[in-house]
């Protein structure tokens, strides 16, 4: 398999299940270096037998070979063959991520772990899944004030001008947390009557406002209307002065997301609302 020269090294996420935990734990701990080089990342989910295990193997060796240096494999398997082969067979620094954790977990507790294979092997027959399934749709209805229905079942609604990162936001909450999430703009009309829309005025507990620079928001605003008066800087300096403004006048918490991730937008939402039900 040929390999570009433009990335240090290969980095798997091998998992007999989705990888999604393997690629998030081992990439925020891959975080923690500074590389001159970017890395290349292969997740190789769903390695649930030999064949697919010798499979892995080999992809993982010819990177090995065509790179000149030791691929890293971050594992989440727990098929003890599977996991057997993959250690003594590649040509790489292999981290059981499982072992790792679970055995020392298990000494300490004196309970077995489920050992399960894929943590998503069940998810049908789980309330919390269902749970998470509503919460998505839920937020899907509700985005961009499609609807006003229901807000009295939303867990939060989340206000901000167009292109503050209310629909990302929403659907990290919901897809993560299972929140029931709605977020409204707020347009000039609102700020022509200095007041919050007459949907929201009876939800302003539920309420957290997002804002950006407005440099960051002309550039983002350009990228779709360029050009446009919803980009130009003269008005999204307007928009976003507006908008902090009602915020503090209506007493609503809010936070710029102009240098924040997502799920530090999360965050700050989560420790607001302080939800009884968090699920993962």
């Amino acid at each position: 398999m040929p390999q570009t020269q433009q990335h240090l090294r290969t980095v798997f996420f091998v998992s007999d299940g989705t990888g999604i935990t393997a690629e998030t734990f081992g990439s925020a701990i891959l975080n923690q270096f500074e590389f001159g080089q970017p890395l290349r990342h292969v997740r190789l989910p769903f390695i649930s037998d030999m064949e697919k295990a010798r499979q892995a193997v080999e992809q993982i060796n010819q990177a090995a070979d065509a790179e000149g240096k030791r691929p890293i494999v971050f594992s989440t398997l727990v098929h003890d063959e599977i996991l057997w082969l993959i250690k003594t067979e590649c040509r790489a620094m292999v981290l059981d991520m499982f072992g790792t954790f679970l055995q020392p977990l298990e000494m300490e507790l004196g309970i077995k772990s489920h050992h399960r294979i894929g943590r998503f092997s069940d998810v049908g027959k789980s309330q919390e899944y269902k749970n998470r399934i509503e919460a998505i749709n839920f937020t899907l209805a509700h985005d961009d004030g499609q609807s006003h229905t229901g807000l009295a079942q939303s867990d939060v609604i989340l206000i901000g001008i167009s292109r503050s990162g209310k629909t990302p936001t929403s659907l990290y909450l919901a897809m993560q947390h299972g929140l029931k999430v709605a977020n409204y703009p707020l347009i000039p009309e609102d700020f022509e009557r200095k007041q919050l829309p007459v949907a929201l005025q009876p939800f302003k507990n539920k309420l957290f406002g997002l804002s950006i620079q407005p440099e960051r928001l002309s550039e983002i605003r350009n990228e779709r209307r360029p050009g446009s008066k919803y980009a130009d800087l003269a008005n999204c300096r307007y928009e976003v002065a507006e908008a902090e403004a009602m915020m503090r006048r209506e007493g609503v918490k809010w936070l710029s997301t102009t240098s924040k991730s997502i799920e530090e937008i999360a965050t700050n939402v989560l420790q607001l609302i302080q939800p009884e039900r968090l699920e993962y």
